[in-house]
């Protein structure tokens, strides 16, 4: 994994923010750029769906590259450390981290946040992976992580899944539970909640279709 990857791992960008710290839009790229020691060196970092950067020996038009070895001198060092804090500032103040690993989740959870206008809630310090979702005091989704075997009955993996809890008409429940991808609710009352795993088992339109009767019936 390369400097960029590593510090932006889990990152999300916010491009309105990029243009406020100084990004120029290219088409679709955005590029910064930044003169370090004496002008003698340029940072050029550029971000189209993922961050990149590159240093620019000035005099000579020439792409220094000697900075991303593992073995460095003092110079290439300084050098190092100067790519390294442009990129941590710009992560600062245009990024947000990430909560969830899974694709799915973090389209579900941009979802809600556009639909519903809430933000997840992380409540428990035990447990910071888990959120929940309001709209009044009532939640009407919680998204987490548990090993598969916790919600699938027929599984010994241990391996980490995303899920989100949602509550379901008990009449509709029984029915649900034959759908691959849904699961008696993990933690929660099970005649009135369900599980869903979030690993594109099911689109992303019919989990908001659960989501949107979840949010119906909390907020009667």
């Amino acid at each position: 994994m390369n400097i960029e990857d590593e510090l932006f791992n889990k990152y999300r960008i916010d491009k309105s923010k990029l243009i406020k710290y100084g990004f120029i839009k290219d088409n679709k790229n955005y590029i910064y750029k930044k003169n370090i020691l004496d002008d003698k060196f340029t940072i050029a970092v550029e971000y189209n769906k993922k961050i990149k950067g590159k240093i620019i020996e000035i005099e000579f038009n020439d792409e220094y590259t000697n900075f991303r070895r593992e073995s460095l001198g003092e110079f290439s060092s300084n050098i190092k450390n100067e790519f390294i804090n442009l990129l941590v500032d710009i992560r600062t103040k245009c990024a947000t981290k990430d909560s969830f690993n899974f694709d799915q989740t973090k389209r579900i959870n941009n979802l809600i946040m556009e639909k519903y206008e809430v933000f997840p809630e992380f409540l428990w310090e035990k447990f910071p992976s888990y959120a929940i979702y309001r709209k009044t005091k009532k939640w009407f989704a919680l998204i987490g992580s548990v090993g598969i075997n916790k919600i699938d009955k027929n599984s010994d993996s241990t391996t980490e899944v995303e899920i989100i809890n949602l509550k379901i008409s008990p009449n509709n429940i029984n029915e649900l539970l034959n759908k691959k991808g849904i699961y008696e609710a993990y933690h929660m009352n099970k005649k009135n909640w369900i599980t869903i795993i979030l690993d594109n088992t099911l689109t992303d339109e019919d989990i908001m279709d659960y989501i949107e009767e979840s949010y119906n019936l909390v907020n009667k």
